[in-house]
């Protein structure tokens, strides 16, 4: 399952780290230091788990999304906040890594976000106008030589979006989690539950992902079919 075309990797953020490491300077903290320094308070540690961790939230938000809406700062802020506030509580078991703990938090509060995109869209046109900034923009198509085609894969992304904002959240995250690359041994870290469960949701979040494309995949075959001679 594609959740869309992946982004790349922030290249001035990759620069700078290469860059900082050729002049002799200490490379990125690792998780544990930056846990450490955290719970310890240190000044400027805000800045620095956000910088770590913004790459795995803010390409999540994307992947789920499709596009950075108006509201996506809010999002990342929105995410951002739930980690910290975890991390404060010292609810984070440190079995998995922080990136892939962020990116979990990513999916919920996407998921939260993409349900309430479809309720509001009930009632509200919430498509791009020509006044609004271009980063709200959907994500195009994948360039291709047939325009009919890449149309229709558009389509059938949105469709994917509807139906996993259906779904029962758990199920769904999994889904989004292995389709990130994600194993099942470590979305079971990631989710805090067993590889049992965790593969267990991943099986029903596959059925019940079928069963709500099926209805879709029937209307296209009905529309396609040549209409028979009266």
């Amino acid at each position: 399952m594609s959740m869309g075309t992946a982004e790349p990797r922030p290249a001035d953020r990759r620069l700078r780290l290469v860059s900082a490491q050729a002049d002799g300077q200490p490379a990125p903290a690792s998780d544990e230091e930056l846990l450490r320094a955290f719970h310890r308070g240190e000044r400027g540690i805000g800045l620095r788990l956000y910088e770590h961790l913004l790459p795995a939230v803010d390409r999540t938000l994307y992947r789920i999304l499709g596009c950075r809406e108006q509201d996506h700062a809010d999002l990342v802020q929105g995410a951002f906040e739930q980690i910290v506030s975890t991390l404060a509580k010292r609810r984070f078991a440190g079995e998995c890594s922080l990136a892939g703990w962020a990116s979990v938090i990513a999916c919920h509060v996407g998921l939260s976000a993409l349900r309430a995109r479809r309720r509001e869209r009930k009632v509200i046109d919430r498509a791009p106008g020509p006044s609004e900034d271009a980063g709200a923009a959907p994500e195009p198509p994948a360039q291709s030589a047939d325009p009919e085609r890449a149309v229709s894969a558009q389509r059938d992304l949105e469709a994917l979006r509807r139906h996993l904002a259906a779904m029962d959240g758990d199920r769904a995250t999994a889904l989004l989690l292995h389709a990130m690359g994600y194993s099942v041994n470590e979305i079971a870290h990631l989710t805090g539950v067993s590889e049992a469960a965790a593969q267990s949701r991943l099986s029903r979040g596959r059925r019940e992902l079928k069963a709500r494309c099926e209805p879709d995949a029937a209307a296209r075959r009905d529309a396609d079919r040549p209409e028979e001679p009266r």
